[in-house]
């Protein structure tokens, strides 16, 4: 009887005792563990020690009440990957509760200024988690393009470039289905309207938009410029872009076409072949598709840059006018030595 009774009387301190622990912790657990704002990415399949030592790094005690929490709440079974962000004054159990639910806050992903789909992995995998060769392999596979409708080729011309809402930790698959969406909202009935005047298809739209892009930053300037590009489709000429041979070539860098250039056997030299190229060379602005559908209706042939290089140009309806722009800015170059 006397054992009995000890035992009964040291399993009541005991759940005393983790009762008033238990108090104590619930009590805490309301007050504050983050000192100021706080942001920290948290790989996927991160384990609770990984965890506890991006807390740690934070400031917010390995053992402390966040940890008693954390273990009532079971959070060490199920710890959610993503890119997390608290204010100062966040209480341990409202830190816990978000890490479990994995309620993350979203990144503003953006992307623009890009030629190739080797550029844009690079772009994407310094914003969200996945590296850039994971990116490229889905990227540049042949059977993503398909899926979204696409060829490898006009792929690129998917991505609209804009800033968008996305997770950190979303996957290469979910990235595409996100862009695929955006692609079809930016083609409003505004946008698809006007397409009948152009005669192009949306994907062909894109295509010259690029050309269009490579030519000028000057939005002013786009619509004539694609206006240009208009006639000479219309009249079957061979586009002549100087910035489809610099793609063939390979050399972003070239300021002068030469006629080697030009002489390229590239598809995407539209000095050898006549129509479009195969795909965009370069990730279009939205204004540039814009210019594309709302291309000036004018009769000039031909466009040359100026040769004080403020990035407008000269536009002529005879090749004997081009001509006097073209040795002007032939010289500007040699005077500046620009290859």
């Amino acid at each position: 009887m006397a054992k009995r009774g000890l035992y009964g009387f040291a399993g009541l301190v005991l759940v005393v005792a983790v009762g008033i622990i238990g108090t104590v912790a619930i009590g805490s657990a309301t007050k504050s563990c983050i000192k100021e704002a706080t942001e920290f990415y948290l790989p996927t399949g991160s384990t609770y020690e990984a965890l506890t030592d991006t807390l740690a790094a934070h400031g917010v005690e390995r053992r402390g009440v966040v940890h008693l929490v954390a273990k009532l709440k079971k959070l060490d079974q199920s710890v959610k990957g993503g890119h997390y962000v608290f204010r100062a004054g966040t209480s341990p159990m409202a830190l816990v509760n978000a890490l479990r639910a994995g309620a993350q806050k979203p990144i503003k992903l953006t992307f623009n200024n890009i030629r190739t789909i080797d550029q844009l992995s690079g772009r994407l995998a310094e914003q969200v988690e996945a590296d850039s060769l994971t990116l490229l392999g889905h990227l540049s596979s042949v059977a993503t393009a398909q899926k979204y409708g696409f060829t490898k080729e006009e792929f690129i011309g998917m991505f609209i470039p804009n800033t968008y809402e996305v997770w950190w930790n979303i996957s290469p698959e979910a990235l595409t289905d996100r862009i695929a969406k955006e692609y079809e909202k930016f083609w409003n009935e505004e946008r698809t309207a006007k397409l009948a005047r152009t005669k192009l298809s949306k994907k062909e739209v894109i295509n010259l938009a690029s050309i269009v892009y490579e030519e000028t930053k000057v939005v002013g300037e786009m619509p004539k410029i694609a206006g240009v590009y208009i006639n000479r489709l219309r009249r079957g000429w061979p586009l002549q872009a100087c910035p489809t041979a610099k793609y063939a070539v390979g050399d972003f860098t070239l300021t002068r076409i030469l006629h080697k250039h030009t002489q390229v056997d590239s598809p995407y030299n539209t000095y050898k072949h006549r129509g479009l190229p195969p795909g965009p060379i370069c990730m279009p602005s939205i204004a540039a598709i814009d210019a594309v559908l709302g291309y000036a209706d004018h009769k000039w042939l031909y466009f040359c840059a100026k040769e004080d290089f403020s990035g407008k140009h000269y536009f002529s309806s005879t090749l004997s006018e081009h001509n006097r722009y073209a040795k002007r800015y032939s010289e500007a170059l040699s005077r500046m030595k620009r290859k």
